[in-house]
């Protein structure tokens, strides 16, 4: 090309020339080791930067607490209820329906007072035709006496006959012996009037038999009416029992927590009516995971937590049984009139397991992560330092700690997660 008389030459490219693939292998190769550094060099400019900046934490962002001398409770945690510790529960007696509620859940009682009225008169019309059986069955015992006493008197009357014809043969067969013996009868007849007076004498023993049999049967028939007339005369002692039970009054004084108002319902016999409670004296019912259940025993220290308030109790009873993988218990408290306590109050119940008095201790946090050796900081001004250290015992409030601590150092209890590889951090105000 001609440019104001000078000529300019231009290379030319062939655009068609391949790469040899070692030459690919080796760029791809390059650039993955600059990648490589690169990140390198990033990863030692930040630990560089962090060897040269002090991590910092705002003191308003963490808790701390001061190691101090105490007593630490080794606890597990189960759930619990404040209940009263004396409930009066009443049951239907009889099978009826509720006709009437008297008295309200929350209402005081006094003893006597009605609560709930049931309909009764099914009840007492069986109570009626029961006392209507009982006087025939009366009427029945009557009766056999009176036929036992016609019957051995007929029999004893004709035992006598009987006898008195036993003394007519023997009579006529002495009669007959002097006839003989004179001349004046025959030996047959000797012989039969031998054998009437066998006869007769038979017939006398037979009747005797007869005799005794009879007043033993009926004897046993009158003994078995009667027995059944006790049974049915204390059935219908039951009956009127419960018919005056059917007037629900409470019979000590306390506070109705529960009565069935639904007015009309079918009640069976054994359904609760109604709850009364003493409210002036409570317990606390817990269950705990049967996990637990080797270390669950009668007599162990309770700690129950209702709001930010403690109170001391011992694990009165156990229960025996296993219910959905939960073991029930009764912890007894030592305040159980407390002011905190009302029915139903849902509480924290800690079981002590083991107890240490006297021993450095520290509030609890997220900073201690089960027992044994751990790494804390402890803070020394505006600074806080890491320092590995042993720890005991353990509940919500406190954990004990042993080896390289003294009362009065303070330690952060928060969640240092985030300084897990520092030394030291500063602490801002």
């Amino acid at each position: 090309m001609f440019k104001s008389g000078i000529f300019f030459a231009y290379p030319v490219v062939n655009m068609d020339k391949l790469i040899p693939e070692e030459e690919l292998i080796k760029r791809k190769r390059k650039a993955i080791y600059i990648t490589l550094a690169c990140f390198g060099l990033l990863f030692f400019l930040v630990f560089i930067f962090r060897l040269l900046v002090k991590p910092s934490v705002d003191r308003s962002l963490i808790t701390i607490s001061t190691v101090e001398r105490g007593a630490v409770e080794n606890t597990i945690t189960a759930a619990g209820e404040v209940l009263p510790e004396f409930e009066q529960v009443i049951s239907s007696p009889i099978n009826s329906s509720v006709r009437e509620v008297s008295t309200e859940a929350g209402t005081s009682v006094s003893p006597g007072q009605q609560i709930v009225t049931l309909d009764k008169s099914s009840s007492v019309a069986e109570y009626q035709r029961q006392q209507f059986q009982q006087e025939s069955r009366r009427n029945s015992i009557r009766k056999i006496k009176l036929e036992l006493d016609k019957s051995f008197f007929d029999m004893k009357s004709n035992n006598e006959i009987k006898q008195l014809r036993i003394n007519s043969l023997k009579a006529s067969l002495e009669d007959y012996n002097r006839l003989y013996k004179a001349g004046g009868a025959t030996r047959e007849d000797v012989a039969k009037a031998e054998l009437e007076l066998k006869v007769a004498e038979l017939e006398k023993k037979q009747l005797e038999n007869e005799i005794r049999s009879k007043q033993q049967s009926m004897r046993a028939e009158i003994r078995e009416s009667e027995i059944a007339a006790v049974i049915q005369e204390n059935e219908l002692k039951e009956l009127g029992r419960k018919l005056n039970l059917a007037d629900i009054r409470a019979s000590r004084p306390g506070v109705v927590t529960w009565v069935n108002s639904n007015i009309g319902s079918a009640v069976q016999e054994g359904d609760v009516l109604a709850r009364i409670a003493d409210l002036k004296s409570f317990k606390v019912s817990g269950t705990i995971s049967d996990s637990f259940l080797d270390q669950l025993r009668k007599g162990m220290p309770a700690i129950v937590r209702i709001n930010d308030s403690l109170l001391a109790g011992t694990v009165s009873s156990v229960s025996p049984g296993i219910q959905n993988g939960l073991i029930s218990f009764d912890v007894q408290l030592k305040e159980k009139n407390n002011k905190l306590l009302r029915p139903n109050l849902k509480a924290d119940v800690y079981l002590v397991t083991e107890s240490k008095s006297n021993v450095l201790r520290v509030s609890n946090g997220p900073a201690f992560k089960g027992s044994g050796l751990q790494e804390v900081f402890v803070v020394k001004g505006s600074k806080a330092i890491r320092r590995a250290l042993s720890t005991g015992l353990a509940n919500t409030d406190y954990i004990e700690l042993q080896g390289n601590v003294q009362a009065g150092e303070v330690l952060i209890t928060s969640d240092m997660s985030d300084y897990k590889h520092a030394k030291e951090i500063g602490i801002r105000n």
